[in-house]
C-alpha cells in the first residue's frame, strides 16, 4: 500500500475585519460577509453602535461564525482595539458613512471600529454609502482625499437609487464587487496595493463587440470581459479615476468606475476616441471585431427565403492603430493580442509582428482557445514592450494578472514624468 504523505497542516485562512458603520446600506454588508466566508476567509465583524440598530449582533455572529466585537470595554483585558487591528490581513468598512470617514480621517478612536482602524497595519478599504449631498460636500471630499493620501483605498460609490426617491452618486457598490476588491487586495499579499495611480485617469475597454447581420444575428466572440473588468478594478484600487468602456458584458459594475456601455466596434471606437484625449493610460483589453457584415438587414433573414450564398464582410477601423497615431506625449498605451498561433507562426511571433505594426508601450499577449483566455477565471500572459523586453506571467487569477500589468504601467508613467 502506498504511503500517505504527512499532512502539511491546515492552510491559514485570510483574516478580514469587516467594519460596519451606521447607514441604511448596513444590510448589504451581510452579503459582503457571505461572499467572503464562502470563499474561505475568516471574517470578524466590528459594527458600530449605530450599525447594530440596522442589523443585530446575532446576525453577524451566526453568519461569520466568530464572536462579534461591539465595544471597547467588553474583554478589556485583551485590549481588543489593538489586537483585532494587529491580527487582520485586511480591514474592510462597509458601508463607510460620512461620519465614520470623518472620524477616521481625524484619527479619533472613540469606538472599537475607529480604534481598530488606528492600530491596523494591513491594507484598509472603505466602501462609502451616503446621500449625494453628503458625498459631494467639501468636508467629505477632503476626508476622502486625506484617507487616500495615507494609503487607504476609498472605493468610489455607485450612482443610482438611494434612500427613498433620491438618486445619484452615493449608492453602495454591489456587494459582489466589494468582495472582489477585498479579494484582489488580499491576493497581493505583502506587495499590498499602493495608490500609485492616484490623480491619473485610466481608460479601459472590456468585453467583445457584436456586428449585427440582422436584428437577431451577429458576428461576435467569446470574450466575457473578466480581464478588462479586473484591470478596471485594480486601477480603482490603486487610486485612479477609471472609465470602463464595456462591450456586451454581463458582469456587475466595477465599484468606483464610470461605465460606458457599447455594442459594436463602431460604438466602441466612438467612445474610446471621446475619452482617450483626457486619459493618462489607455488599456485596450476588449476583443474588437476586425470585420462586420457589409449589410445589416432591417428585418430578420427568414430561412424560407433560402440561405444566402455568402455574407460579404467589410473591415472595421483599427482602433488601436488609430490610438497609436494620435496619442499625446506621456500617455501610456496598452494593447492586447489574443492569439492561437498558426501553421507558419507561433503566438509570440504573431504578437511581435503586431507590436511592430502598432508600437504600443506594452502588449499583453494571451493564447486563447480550448479553455484558455476567454470565459475563464484565470489567465496567463506574456508582456512585450517597445524596447524588446519580455515578461512572462504564469497562470494566475485575472485580478493578480491585472496588477502585474499595472505595475508595469505605473513604472512607465513614472519614467515619462
Amino acid at each position: 500500500m502506498a504511503q500517505v504523505p504527512p499532512s502539511a497542516g491546515p492552510v491559514r485562512r485570510p483574516r478580514v475585519v469587516l467594519g460596519v458603520s451606521g447607514g441604511i446600506a448596513s444590510y448589504k454588508a451581510v452579503e459582503v460577509l457571505r461572499q467572503l466566508t464562502e470563499t474561505g476567509h475568516q471574517v470578524r465583524v466590528v459594527p458600530t453602535a449605530a450599525a447594530l440598530r440596522f442589523v443585530g449582533e446575532v446576525t453577524w455572529a451566526a453568519l461569520s461564525g466568530q464572536p462579534v466585537a461591539t465595544d471597547l470595554f467588553t474583554d478589556a483585558e485583551d485590549v481588543a482595539h489593538v489586537r483585532i487591528g494587529r491580527e487582520a490581513d485586511l480591514v474592510l468598512v462597509v458601508p463607510a458613512t460620512a461620519d465614520l470617514m470623518a472620524r477616521a480621517a481625524a484619527g479619533r478612536a472613540d469606538d472599537l471600529l475607529t480604534g481598530t482602524l488606528l492600530t491596523a497595519t494591513c491594507p484598509v478599504v472603505f466602501a462609502p454609502a451616503m446621500h449625494t449631498e453628503m458625498w459631494l460636500h467639501p468636508a467629505t471630499r477632503a476626508n476622502v482625499a486625506l484617507l487616500r493620501e495615507r494609503g487607504a483605498i476609498v472605493v468610489e460609490p455607485a450612482v443610482g437609487r438611494l434612500t427613498g426617491a433620491d438618486s445619484g452618486p452615493g449608492r453602495l457598490p454591489e456587494p459582489v464587487e466589494i468582495a472582489a476588491v477585498a479579494r484582489a487586495v488580499l491576493a497581493r499579499g505583502s506587495e499590498g496595493v499602493r495608490p500609485d495611480l492616484a490623480g491619473r485617469h485610466v481608460l479601459v475597454t472590456a468585453g467583445g463587440t457584436r456586428e449585427y447581420l440582422d436584428p437577431v444575428r451577429f458576428l461576435g466572440n467569446a470574450s466575457s470581459g473578466r480581464q478588462g473588468y479586473a484591470l478596471a478594478r485594480a486601477a480603482v484600487a490603486r487610486g485612479a479615476a477609471v472609465t470602463l468602456v464595456a462591450a456586451n458584458v454581463a458582469l456587475p459594475d466595477v465599484a468606483g468606475a464610470a461605465i460606458l456601455r457599447v455594442g459594436s466596434a463602431a460604438q466602441l471606437r466612438a467612445a474610446v476616441h471621446e475619452q482617450a484625449p483626457a486619459a493618462d493610460v489607455v488599456i485596450m483589453a476588449a476583443a474588437v471585431a476586425d470585420f462586420r457584415p457589409e449589410t445589416e438587414h432591417q428585418y430578420k433573414i427568414k430561412k424560407e427565403s433560402g440561405a444566402p450564398e455568402s455574407i460579404p464582410l467589410t473591415r472595421n477601423p483599427d482602433v488601436l492603430a488609430e490610438l497609436v497615431g494620435s496619442r499625446r506625449p506621456g500617455q501610456v498605451l496598452v494593447g492586447f493580442a489574443a492569439e492561437t498561433g498558426g501553421p507558419d507562426a507561433g503566438v509570440l511571433d504573431l504578437a511581435r509582428a503586431k507590436l511592430a505594426r502598432k508600437p504600443v508601450d506594452l502588449l499583453v499577449v494571451n493564447q486563447v482557445g480550448a479553455g484558455l483566455g476567454f470565459e475563464v477565471e484565470q489567465n496567463s500572459a506574456v508582456l512585450l514592450d517597445r524596447a524588446g523586453g519580455t515578461t512572462e506571467i504564469p497562470l494566475t487569477s485575472k485580478d493578480l494578472l491585472a496588477h502585474r500589468v499595472l505595475d508595469r504601467v505605473a513604472g512607465l508613467l513614472g519614467a515619462s514624468g
